[in-house]
């Protein structure tokens, strides 16, 4: 089962509701499932929320100590209370899938991800469970660090809010630990429907004077 479920993100106002901090937004959505209160933990630079779920400590965890140190965090909560990497899930917003986009997968490289990188790194392993959030990309490499630091358009962040709920779904699962399942419901999702185009109003009558 998973033991640890962190987001990644920024802390501070500013970052607020940026596409890098898709993870931040999905574990509130875990908290508020849970009924839990994300609490400041200095002991993990982060916030942290912690509940008993058939028999086993489940954590919630958004660091706080900006994205390129996440590593620093969970790494500190996850070795105080022997969580094995595949106890963890990290969510964090993926570049390569667009808005409305999200997948879960065990493993593999960092891709790039600051965030990610650093979780390898003070974890020692790969070996931990990604759920990627799709963003979208700018197209332009030199684009990359602007474009995750904005809020998206206001069609972007409603998909982005889909996908989040659509992930949500599994969250028994995820808690059960029957990954093979959970990964199933959230990688086979529907893609989003486009919306209609607003039809025209109806031009009023042509006036004039006689």
């Amino acid at each position: 089962m998973i033991k640890l479920f962190v987001g990644l993100g920024n802390p501070g106002p500013q970052y607020e509701d940026t596409r890098h901090n898709a993870g931040f937004q999905w574990v509130d959505e875990v908290a508020r499932q849970l009924k839990l209160q994300l609490q400041p933990e200095r002991s993990y630079w982060g916030l942290a929320a912690r509940t008993t779920l058939q028999g086993h400590g489940v954590w919630l965890l958004q660091p706080q100590t900006f994205m390129n140190l996440s590593g620093k965090s969970v790494a500190a909560l996850a070795r105080f209370f022997k969580i094995m990497p595949d106890e963890i899930l990290v969510a964090h917003d993926e570049l390569d899938f667009e808005p409305g986009t999200v997948k879960l997968k065990k493993g593999g490289s960092h891709g790039g991800h600051n965030g990610l990188r650093d979780i390898h790194a003070q974890l020692g392993s790969s070996d931990y469970w990604r759920l990627r959030i799709g963003i979208g990309h700018p197209g332009v490499k030199a684009e990359v660090v602007h474009w995750v630091l904005k809020r998206p358009a206001p069609g972007e962040r409603e998909r982005i809010e889909d996908s989040l709920r659509h992930a949500l779904q599994s969250l028994p699962q995820l808690l059960a630990g029957d990954m093979e399942k959970a990964t199933q419901q959230i990688n086979t999702q529907k893609p989003p429907r486009p919306k209609p185009a607003p039809r025209p109003a109806p031009s009023s009558p042509a006036t004039g004077s006689e």
